[in-house]
């Protein structure tokens, strides 16, 4: 009897199954931070992908009995999880922001972030009007879920994605197409703003790289299967936002806003630029790390 056929014979309804996939997960000590934060969301996700149901399935259908050809399917992506330690969203080929599905392969960083939070929320108290917002710039876009999130929430503005990876830009493209919003979102290769010369924006909105070359040594298995390029930040993680505070003003309307996700290079950043009036924002669901200046404050460094 194959290894497949001895389990089939004890796990039969979509809980077993994820109840059995995260025993596995955590025995064999993965990491979750690409979407879930534990064994039991991770393996539903796969789970629930694997049979082609909604990520948000009803409880009362987990008690429902899969067919052999399901049960294979199922096992088959929980064990490549547990053997090559790629997050989910690469295995799936799917993942979610604010509630919107995108598409992700490892050309690009899984979506993942608490700006999600105050897109859902246009910003505010930050942005008073958002009915304003012509423009909008999500820099360094990856696969373009930031700025196809805001093109949801301000349906009259213009958001351009601009990223110096031409391989991420694929990705990006492919959800703009699948998202159908090729008439109000503009993909532009451009490294930071080299690209966008004579363009304004009311919001410029960024989750570059800002991983330190210690911490990036460090990181877990499964981000090692992200492009380098979307993590690596130099020494103290600061290379890429310090060029961004740089040149940014020169990009901003009179009235716009930068706000960068920095992560962990928070401190550091600190250090570096004591004098500099950031406002570190709040978050009710979770995160921390992202910083806000306006336009005039920008142009005061």
């Amino acid at each position: 009897m194959s290894d497949h056929d001895d389990l089939s014979s004890h796990l039969h309804t979509i809980r077993d199954l994820i109840r059995w996939g995260a025993s596995r997960m955590n025995e064999a000590g993965l990491h979750f931070g690409h979407g879930t934060d534990n064994a039991i969301d991770e393996a539903a996700a796969l789970v629930l992908h694997a049979l082609h149901l909604p990520p948000d399935l009803h409880a009362e259908y987990f008690q429902s009995h899969l067919t052999p050809a399901e049960k294979q399917a199922v096992l088959l992506l929980l064990k490549r999880r547990v053997a090559e330690r790629k997050p989910a969203a690469y295995l799936t080929q799917r993942a979610w922001f604010m509630g919107l599905p995108f598409y992700v392969d490892e050309r690009a960083l899984v979506p993942r972030s608490p700006l999600a939070e105050l897109i859902e929320r246009h910003f505010a108290p930050w942005l008073p009007d958002s009915r304003a917002v012509g423009g909008i710039l999500d820099l360094g876009t990856g696969s373009g879920c930031i700025g196809l999130a805001c093109a949801y929430a301000f349906p009259d503005a213009r958001v351009d994605l601009a990223d110096i990876s031409a391989e991420a830009l694929e990705v990006a493209r492919r959800n703009v197409t699948e998202h159908g919003l090729e008439d109000q979102v503009e993909v532009i290769q451009s490294d930071l703003f080299s690209a966008l010369k004579g363009r304004r924006y009311d919001l410029i909105i960024s989750n570059p790289p800002y991983v330190g070359l210690e911490e990036l040594d460090s990181l877990p298995a499964e981000y090692q299967h992200e492009p380098r390029l979307g993590l690596a930040a130099g020494a103290e993680g600061l290379d890429v936002v310090m060029e961004i505070l740089h040149q940014a003003a020169d990009y901003l309307s009179r009235d716009g806003l930068l706000i960068v996700e920095v992560g962990n290079a928070q401190y550091a950043l600190c250090a570096a630029l004591p004098d500099v009036p950031f406002t570190w924002l709040e978050f009710e669901h979770g995160g921390q790390g992202v910083f806000l200046l306006n336009a005039s404050q920008l142009r005061r460094l």
